[in-house]
């Protein structure tokens, strides 16, 4: 089968492109010719197809120019239009599956992929189709469904994009742009939603979802790793350091506490996780690690915290914990109760509640080494059972499959 991948970023920025990545290599080894569509920036992983891809989209706070003359880009991409045409033309595609597209490559490839006749999925990673700021928050960072029934006006009112007027604005344009023009429920076949509880958000907003969604977990590798017997060292946060994933909710129940954290990764807040760290002896600051060296952090981490205050779908945070037989101390917000059983596999507590963080981290510390067993264990079974590679790709061919046959 030729699928093409599509994703706004080809390299790791967040979760989404990992798993971007992660289904193209899972694809290749089950022998499928994947081709890529995505913008070119200095940080791009290689590709066979960067002639086809486009320039990103700059955001530029001091020259009202060009961010006036990239606004359009952002709302339709012509030359994204005519470069995904010219692959389609080329290479000739069977299916396509996106992931983020809109804004740098924006909804004009799916009027080319329609014009094709192309069947078109999507992986559904953020609520980008019902809030145009992607995460169902305001500029304050508080959850926000103000543009339930595509009342797109309000993220420009309440500046929901880094406070910035003009920025939310075109946001909220081409929300309208999607609304009136080019209709995602329209152009793509199927929705691919990693939690049941996006699911159900995006069906609240629309109850066109319904006919078109299937529910797929995110997947990660399975290493052949001997069950844990010894607890970790220490906590460990990995991620994007920023408000929404409840950083400073973690560094508030972290003081004064003795046991280590290491905090990983980078983002808006890494100086002031800095600062904190400079000041309590417990708390390391790593900055961004992957590969081996992610990998062997998560291993040998008491517990993964994920203390997110935005609703989260799958986060690959939490599934790669897992692979690993570490349990999780995550927030009780958007899909992580599906995935994180209280005292079966982790600890929940209250979202943005830095007291209940912190009695959630106390139960972690002081967890018996058998009762930490019996949990480790059970994170590995559940990331079997859901997470495996094998069990995604006889799923996501299936949805691919059912899609050509009714094409």
């Amino acid at each position: 089968m030729r699928i093409l991948q599509v994703n706004k970023y080809h390299f790791i920025k967040g979760g989404a492109d990992r798993v971007f990545f992660n289904t193209i290599n899972l694809l290749e080894e089950h022998g499928h010719e994947v081709i890529t569509f995505s913008t070119l920036r200095p940080e791009n992983a290689p590709s066979n197809y960067s002639d086809y891809f486009v320039h990103y989209i700059e955001r530029r706070r001091s020259n009202t120019l060009i961010n006036i003359l990239n606004a359009r880009r952002y709302i339709y991409n012509d030359l994204a239009f005519k470069n995904i045409e010219r692959i389609i033309r080329e290479f000739k595609p069977e299916i396509a599956h996106l992931h983020l597209f809109y804004g740098d490559l924006s909804a004009s490839i799916l009027k080319a992929l329609r014009d094709a006749r192309i069947p078109v999925v999507q992986s559904v990673h953020d609520y980008r189709l019902l809030c145009p700021a992607n995460a169902l928050l305001d500029a304050k960072g508080n959850i926000c469904e103000k543009c339930r029934y595509k009342s797109f006006y309000h993220c420009s009112v309440k500046r929901c994009l880094d406070g910035n007027f003009f920025f939310s604005s075109v946001l909220a344009v081409e929300g309208y742009f999607r609304k009136y023009v080019i209709d995602p429920l329209e152009y793509i076949d199927r929705f691919i939603f990693v939690s049941k509880f996006a699911e159900q958000k995006h069906i609240e907003f629309d109850r066109r979802f319904a006919s078109k969604a299937v529910h797929l977990y995110n997947f990660t590798d399975m290493e052949d790793l001997e069950l844990r017997t010894n607890k970790g060292k220490y906590f460990l946060f990995f991620g994007r350091i920023s408000k929404e994933k409840g950083i400073e909710t973690l560094l508030a129940a972290a003081d004064g506490m003795k046991t280590d954290f290491r905090i990983v990764g980078s983002g808006p807040l890494e100086e002031e996780v800095k600062r904190f760290a400079t000041n309590h002896k417990n708390v390391t600051f790593l900055g961004h690690q992957s590969g081996k060296d992610l990998r062997d952090l998560i291993k040998n981490a008491l517990f993964v915290v994920v203390p997110s205050e935005w609703y989260e779908n799958n986060p690959m945070t939490i599934i790669e914990a897992y692979a690993s037989g570490v349990p999780v101390i995550a927030s009780r917000i958007g899909g992580i109760p599906e995935i994180v059983s209280h005292g079966k596999t982790g600890f929940l507590f209250e979202s943005r509640d830095a007291s209940d963080l912190a009695l959630a981290l106390d139960l972690g510390d002081k967890i018996s080494h058998d009762d930490y067993a019996v949990m480790s264990r059970n994170c590995r079974e559940f990331a079997a059972r859901e997470f495996s590679p094998g069990g995604h790709y006889d799923r996501l061919i299936d949805i691919y499959s059912k899609l050509l046959k009714d094409a």
